[in-house]
């Protein structure tokens, strides 16, 4: 199922958010405080490419206060809008009975791209 799953979600929209995160992770690169971001853009970019069969999973051990500043960097200026897309989306594919796994891939990721300073995905 999880191999299954990887192509569809690859052909039906995963390619697009791929090269969506990838751009922006190489946009956030060019400057010297972008890095940090552009990481984490690389980070779910690979992330939405194939999330079948993987899971969030907090890093350890936490490296506490830089996380956490630069988590709250990340939802002011794009976490926010990109966890009420996969809101948004989830919702829309679980409407119907052949959506509902690609909509749960949707919230599954929601915390990843919320805050993805010190979460990982396995």
């Amino acid at each position: 199922m999880r191999l299954t799953g990887n192509i569809i979600w690859f052909f039906l929209g995963g390619v697009f958010i791929f090269l969506e995160y990838l751009t922006a992770g190489l946009a956030l690169c060019l400057t010297i405080i972008g890095i940090p971001f552009g990481f984490q853009c690389f980070k779910l970019a690979f992330a939405h490419l194939a999330p079948f069969g993987k899971e969030v999973v907090p890093i350890t051990p936490p490296s506490g206060f830089i996380n956490t500043f630069f988590n709250v960097i990340w939802v002011i200026f794009a976490g926010i809008w990109i966890a009420l897309t996969h809101i948004f989306w989830g919702l829309i594919l679980c409407l119907s009975i052949v959506g509902i796994p690609f909509g749960l891939q949707h919230f599954k990721l929601m915390p990843l791209c919320f805050a993805p300073f010190g979460q990982d995905l396995r």
